[in-house]
């Protein structure tokens, strides 16, 4: 089952990148796109480990690094509200 999905995976990343080849669009975006992951998850790391909000910790994993670059700010406090309604 892992090769199944491991399959998927490889084959849906090289069409993406034939599209974004075909259509001529530059990487700009990629590169955009990882500056903002690298610096969500470093906010992260910082809140995490900074003290300044106290009784929480924000996992870093995909889901929330995700939640972070796609909403920002706005995004942290999402997952911290979360944090605290569930847990």
């Amino acid at each position: 089952m892992k090769s199944l999905w491991m399959i998927t995976m490889v084959a849906s990343a090289m069409l993406l990148l034939v599209v974004v080849v075909r259509n001529g669009m530059s990487f700009r975006w990629l590169r955009r796109f990882a500056l903002h992951l690298v610096a969500a998850a470093l906010v992260l790391y910082l809140l995490n480990y900074s003290g300044v909000v106290t009784g929480f910790e924000v996992p870093l994993n995909p889901a929330t690094i995700g939640t972070v670059v796609l909403l920002g700010l706005p995004g942290i406090a999402l997952v911290l509200g979360l944090q605290m309604t569930l847990f």
